[in-house]
């Protein structure tokens, strides 16, 4: 089983910053791709941004475009998300999400963004 370790959530005011990282159990050669999702009370979870192990290509929600970025470090076996300028409809659970090379997909526990004045 894959393990996937989040950290960095937490509470921060509009147009502040904020840096989650997910570690996966597993070397970026079993990696196909990793990425975030976000899921807000009473909404369906929903893509955030993801990057490919084998080009580091990536795409992201339009509602992010141009405040988060995705980066991974391969020799850790970690994926980032920073988030900048941050909005209060970016409140919500952030779920990291891992694509195996077996076709397994896996969730992190999820940690909870905050934005709030």
């Amino acid at each position: 089983q894959v393990q996937l370790v989040e950290s960095g959530g937490g509470l921060v005011q509009p147009g502040g910053s904020l840096r989650l990282s997910c570690a996966a159990s597993v070397n970026f050669f079993n990696i196909v791709t990793m990425g975030w999702y976000r899921q807000a009370p009473e909404k369906q979870r929903e893509l955030v941004a993801t990057i490919v192990s084998s080009d580091s290509s990536t795409n992201y929600a339009d509602a992010v475009k141009g405040r988060f970025t995705i980066s991974r470090d391969n020799a850790k076996n970690t994926v980032y998300l920073q988030m900048n300028s941050l909005k209060p409809e970016d409140t919500a659970v952030y779920y990291c999400n891992l694509r195996a090379t077996w076709a397994q997909e896996y969730w992190g526990q999820g940690t909870q963004v905050t934005v709030s004045s």
